[in-house]
């Protein structure tokens, strides 16, 4: 059976504010992740994001805690969309966008 509590403070269900600024912090993690893992290891960090995205969907699965399933499944769905992100960011560094690391 699902943990249904709540951060209750004052009165006020904190459980949104919470996952709302999880979700913040996990999307710019990503995206710094991102960048910096195609600067070092260029196209071969997409195998570190499935394997991240991978983990945390089928963590989430088995956390019996609501919120902190659904920060769980926020993560690996933001680590499986940065595969797709890897890719983009190739593009933006052949734009000069981002600097190139001499691989």
């Amino acid at each position: 059976m699902t943990e249904t509590s709540s951060w209750i403070v004052l009165g006020m269900n904190l459980d949104g504010l919470i996952a709302g600024t999880a979700t913040w912090v996990i999307i710019w993690a990503t995206r710094y992740a991102c960048i910096a893992g195609e600067y070092h290891m260029g196209q071969r960090f997409r195998y570190v994001f499935l394997g991240f995205g991978i983990a945390g969907v089928l963590a989430s699965l088995l956390i019996p805690n609501l919120l902190l399933s659904a920060i769980m499944a926020i993560f690996g769905f933001a680590s499986l969309w940065g595969i797709h992100e890897v890719v983009e960011q190739e593009e933006r560094v052949k734009k000069g966008w981002y600097p190139s690391k001499k691989r």
